[in-house]
């Protein structure tokens, strides 16, 4: 896969222009810092009495190439600024070459000019002088971007632009000895990150690759590119190529269209719903294989999306993906998209309640059930009575809105809110109790990280020491909805750790919240002094603190001013 094509790569490439600044930063040093130390070398050639014939001729052919080089040169405008030295020395040398005698005025701005432009620098040809302005001429001599990035886009001309390229180490090779000669660039200059992330985007390789490499950055990112291997398992199971080919670029296709928020449960039509593909569908593999193929896809994409991106919550793009897979292979994949607190109807589908069942198998006795005071018996009684629920179509069953009661207990409201705030502590709930597709997919789909539970849990913890040292001043409330989602990812990892890997993984937490910032083990010290508390056997009150308040439990949605924006950070 490749996040987007060579000839994609090559147009943005194109679009890079000179920098404004960087190219003025380059006029200045290397046109007319030396400008300036030849008039202050000639003003200091002057000394006391009359200056003769011969420096009054270098003056005059001073000011004629002033004349020139500010017309030619025209980025650099400090030149111009009257009150700059370089203007007053060019001042004081027209009224001298004009035979007039220099007002007093002019003459103490000379002075100081001079007097500070060598104590500043040393006068021009002393070993300090010399130093800087080569250490300003190696700068200045560094190719710049857009030269480099046109570099680039001849060697990836060659391509094939309507693909990615497998490799990408040759067209960001540094310049080479027949490229210096041919574009004036220096042999070796490496090519900026920059521009090496432009071409990057082309590789084509695996998804564990791309994500190894940096090139998916993000489960957002991530989302992105896995329609097109959807789109291939998807298109497998025909056995006709032309079909496939066209299955293939439906899917595509499909997936490319506007999304959309509905009201009331409702969704947008879905690929498998299409009239002209439920006509060809009677030509698809019945076979076992087509199955295992759609499983293993969604084991590959779901191990990739938890061990890349632990602690962050899946994209919806991404859930929808998953369950395509998960109808594909038949596995009874429950996956829970997340909802918008402005326009939650205050109920749920009834997969919540069958995925927050599947939780209760995986998690019941554990850290995280303890944690956030979970009855995972109620859960299973309400799974049981919607299975048995004969509910007419389109109606939800009475244990779906049960299972919306029961959050919104949990959350402490009596149900749909007219503030997002509201809606918002009810969806975390929902969340809560679900995981959020972490319990489906390590329990239905058998996803085992490569690293390992506990490696992913310390990851989290890490991301969530990060977020919270954004919180300078008082937190953003996105912010801290982020670092309750991470930390809610971590005590997931944590539960599903062997007991003594989990007491590593909290030792390990413990010696590494000692190292950060004060701002951060200030705002993390009541959700620590929780989770000790519910690792030692203790539990939460009602109102989610313990301890006296010392320990609280740590969400993100709140309605009354967070917990976290009130805690005293030490100056």
């Amino acid at each position: 896969m490749h996040r987007r094509t060579v000839g994609e790569a090559g147009v943005a490439l194109a679009r890079r222009r000179p920098h404004a600044a960087v190219e003025t930063q380059r006029e200045a040093l290397t046109v007319w810092a030396p400008f300036e130390d030849e008039l202050l070398a000639h003003r200091l050639e002057a000394g006391p009495g009359t200056p003769g014939p011969r420096w009054q001729a270098d003056g005059a052919a001073l000011l004629a190439r002033y004349g020139s080089l500010a017309a030619a040169h025209t980025r650099c405008t400090k030149h111009l600024d009257p009150k700059s030295n370089a203007a007053i020395l060019r001042r004081a040398l027209e009224e001298e070459l004009a035979g007039r005698v220099l007002a007093p005025r002019l003459a103490g701005l000379l002075r100081v000019a001079v007097t500070s432009m060598v104590a500043k620098r040393g006068a021009p040809g002393s070993p300090g002088h010399t130093r800087l302005r080569r250490i300003q001429a190696d700068q200045a001599a560094l190719p710049s971007h857009h030269a480099l990035a046109a570099l680039v886009l001849r060697r990836i001309s060659r391509l094939d632009q309507g693909s990615g390229t497998a490799d990408v180490d040759v067209p960001l090779a540094p310049v080479s000895e027949g490229e210096a000669l041919e574009t004036g660039l220096p042999v070796g200059a490496a090519v900026p990150p920059a521009i090496g992330n432009t071409v990057r985007a082309a590789l084509s390789a695996p998804l564990e690759e791309l994500v190894a490499r940096g090139v998916v950055p993000s489960a957002e990112v991530l989302a992105e590119l896995v329609p097109h291997l959807v789109a291939v398992v998807t298109a497998d199971q025909y056995a006709d190529e032309p079909l496939r080919n066209l299955m293939a670029g439906t899917y595509r296709a499909f997936r490319s269209r506007r999304s959309l928020l509905l009201l009331n449960l409702q969704h947008q039509v879905r690929i498998e719903e299409l009239p002209w593909l439920r006509a060809v569908s009677a030509h698809r593999n019945a076979d076992a294989g087509a199955h295992e193929q759609a499983e293993e896809a969604l084991r590959r994409l779901g191990e990739l999306a938890v061990s890349a991106f632990p602690a962050t919550v899946l994209p919806n793009p991404l859930v929808r993906e998953l369950s395509q897979l998960g109808r594909q292979a038949e596995l009874g994949t429950p996956f829970v998209e997340e909802l918008a607190a402005d326009i939650f109807m205050g109920t749920f589908s009834p997969k919540f309640l069958v995925a927050a069942r599947i939780a209760a198998d995986l998690l019941e006795g554990s850290l995280y059930e303890r944690y956030y005071g979970i009855d995972y018996a109620r859960l299973r009684r309400m799974a049981v009575a919607q299975a048995a629920d004969t509910a007419p179509r389109g109606r939800p069953p009475h244990s779906a809105q049960e299972f919306a009661e029961l959050c919104a207990e949990r959350a402490g409201t009596n149900g749909l809110s007219r503030r997002p705030a509201g809606n918002g502590t009810v969806i975390e709930q929902a969340q809560i109790l679900t995981t959020h597709n972490l319990a489906t997919l390590a329990h239905r789909v058998r996803v085992a990280p490569p690293a390992g539970w506990a490696a992913l849990a310390r990851d989290c913890f890490d991301t969530v020491c990060r977020l919270v040292n954004r919180m300078a001043g008082k937190p953003m409330l996105s912010t801290i909805k982020d670092t309750a989602y991470a930390w809610r990812q971590m005590l997931f990892h944590l539960s599903l750790c062997e007991e003594a890997e989990r007491e590593a993984v909290l030792a390990w937490i413990e010696a590494d919240i000692a190292r950060r910032p004060p701002l951060v083990r200030a705002r993390l010290a009541p959700a620590l002094a929780g989770l000790r508390l519910v690792e030692a056997g203790g539990s939460f009150g009602a109102d989610g603190t313990g301890e006296g308040g010392r320990a609280r439990r740590l969400l993100g949605w709140s309605t009354d001013g967070h917990w976290m924006r009130a805690v005293e950070v030490p100056k």
